[in-house]
């Protein structure tokens, strides 16, 4: 199997965790990441290295500021979650959005009020009335 590019490559759980934390408090040093780790006790050079690593993926940028990297995503959220949902899509259901859909509703995962909402979104605009017309 052909390797991926650097920003291709999905986000591991723990990148995924310090890139939720650029994205929430935008540019960030190291330190800063490591104290908004939540549920975590990593060693600073752990979060250092995490964020070298993102930054060769090209998912972050750091600039140096005052004697220190501040790191910051260049990845926006919206892109990761469509890269994730895409490379679930590809990988479980052979690039089946219905199959994902599917098993969502088997595992009870989304209720009839949830379908309200989803058709919602699917229908077509409505045309708006005038009062004049």
């Amino acid at each position: 199997m052909p390797r991926r590019k650097n920003s291709e490559q999905s986000l591991t759980p723990l990148e995924l965790q310090i890139m939720n934390v650029l994205w929430e408090t935008g540019a960030a040093n190291v330190q800063t990441v490591q104290a908004h780790l939540q549920g975590r006790n990593l060693a600073y050079t752990t979060v250092q290295t995490m964020l070298n690593v993102l930054n060769r993926k090209g998912k972050v940028k750091r600039q140096l500021k005052d004697r220190a990297y501040m790191y910051r995503p260049v990845l926006s959220r919206k892109k990761a979650v469509t890269q994730a949902v895409g490379e679930m899509l590809n990988r479980f259901f052979g690039g089946s959005a219905d199959g994902l859909v599917l098993s969502l509703l088997e595992m009870r995962h989304l209720t009839p009020e949830k379908l309200v909402q989803i058709q919602k979104v699917l229908a077509p605009p409505q045309e708006k009335k005038h009062g004049n017309d």
